[in-house]
């Protein structure tokens, strides 16, 4: 890998699933991120869901979802026009370079482009997966004040980041 890497996001169409089934995090991390087979389905079940890859000099290294309706994210609605994000992660081989804030701010700059009218990104984090929290915060993402309890780990933070301009 580059002292530079190239680090981008394309939707996760069916040529990459097989590579894409291959990512996955350390143990601990599971309780927070679903396997990307099951996100996958749900994607393609879900209207409003875009599966996606990240990639880094065009191999994929992470996975996440966008969700048009930020009310399947957090269980309410917002001021703004937002989208959500969900099942964010970069696979266990490649974490621990720095990719996750480049990996961010390429989802941030993408979700603009593609949505042109949205101002902001939802997405919750458990409570417990500190590493994440303070990777959301690093990429201008606030928690929102309460607590989603709907999650299949306990309770997570809604966090907010707004899109550049």
């Amino acid at each position: 890998m580059s002292d530079h890497p190239d680090i981008r996001v394309v939707p996760a169409d069916a040529t990459r699933y097989p590579t894409l089934l291959q990512l996955q995090v350390h143990e601990p991390q599971r309780d927070f991120v679903g396997p990307v087979a099951v996100s996958l389905a749900d994607a393609a079940q879900c209207g409003g869901s875009q599966a996606m890859a990240i990639l880094c000099d065009d191999e994929p290294i992470g996975f996440y979802r966008i969700e048009r309706q930020p009310r399947s994210i957090a269980d309410r609605d917002f001021e703004r026009a937002t989208l959500g994000l969900r099942s964010f992660f970069i696979d266990a081989r490649w974490q621990g370079r720095g990719l996750g804030t480049l990996a961010l701010v390429a989802v941030m700059h993408d979700l603009k482009q593609r949505h042109p009218d949205a101002c902001d990104v939802v997405l919750t984090v458990n409570v417990r997966n500190t590493p994440a929290l303070a990777l959301y915060r690093r990429a201008g993402f606030q928690e929102t004040g309460g607590l989603y309890h709907g999650g299949r780990s306990g309770p997570q933070h809604v966090m907010l980041g707004a899109l550049p301009t």
